[in-house]
């Protein structure tokens, strides 16, 4: 029997300045990309790694790209520094096939942007509110085995309306302590590559110890995961007729 071919994970994180702050540090002592790739290598499907924007090439390599596939992104307070040629290149590797999640403010990413055509805005505020999701499509692959509704603590608040194109599917949708509403989770697919935004994971925050949480992102891993990959190519193509044409 052949063995199972693992999913190549990159998790991407800036990890800079406020990411490493004593309030942020002494939740995530080696920082958020740290502890999301543990935890999904802590299964056998999956092989996780890291990179960050101090990397060369913003940790954004041909060579990173071109062997990962699925590549997560959590940004905050730097995505205008991300070089233009570098979200370009991301684009076109979701373009071509390779799986992406995009994790809380990732939202305003150039890459999350230029992929879905709009602003990304939302409505925010940092109060450390309850925050109850629920599981609005539960025959979606990503919600498989997640409960009809669960509570995280403490969050940042986002709220509608949301920046977005409409999604392929809605999986979950946010309520907040404060009275705001959110849709937390979107399903989209942009030519070969699938993509999926959960929102979930403010840094001062230990949302990614949350159980449920851990196991949307491996499902939502699982679900990006690249049926079919192909390779560069120009735009347009000019084909050749399979059949005769004309009389």
């Amino acid at each position: 029997m052949t063995e199972k071919k693992q999913i190549r994970v990159t998790v991407w994180n800036e990890y800079l300045d406020e990411q490493k702050a004593p309030v942020v540090s002494a939740v995530y002592p080696e920082g958020l990309h740290k502890a999301i790739a543990d935890f999904l290598n802590q299964g056998s499907e999956i092989s996780a790694r890291t990179s960050i924007i101090t990397d060369p090439e913003q940790g954004l390599t041909e060579d990173i790209l071109a062997n990962t596939d699925v590549l997560i992104w959590w940004g905050h307070c730097h995505h205008d520094d991300v070089q233009d040629h570098l979200a370009k290149r991301v684009v076109e590797h979701v373009q071509r096939g390779m799986g992406i999640v995009f994790l809380h403010s990732a939202h305003l990413s150039k890459p999350f942007k230029n992929l879905l055509g709009t602003s990304g805005c939302l409505g925010w505020r940092e109060a450390g509110e309850k925050t109850r999701i629920w599981t609005a499509s539960p025959n979606h692959p990503v919600a498989q085995g997640i409960p009809s509704q669960f509570l995280i603590e403490q969050e940042e608040m986002y709220s509608e309306p949301f920046g977005v194109p409409e999604p392929e599917t809605t999986v979950f949708i946010s309520w907040f302590e404060g009275g705001n509403v959110f849709r937390s989770g979107l399903a989209y697919q942009r030519d070969y590559g699938k993509i999926f935004y959960f929102q979930p994971g403010h840094e001062i925050y230990p949302t990614f110890f949350h159980p449920t949480v851990q196991k949307i992102i491996v499902n939502a891993v699982k679900w990006v995961n690249p049926v079919v990959r192909i390779k560069a190519h120009d735009c347009p193509c000019m084909e050749e007729a399979l059949e005769k044409i004309g009389g």
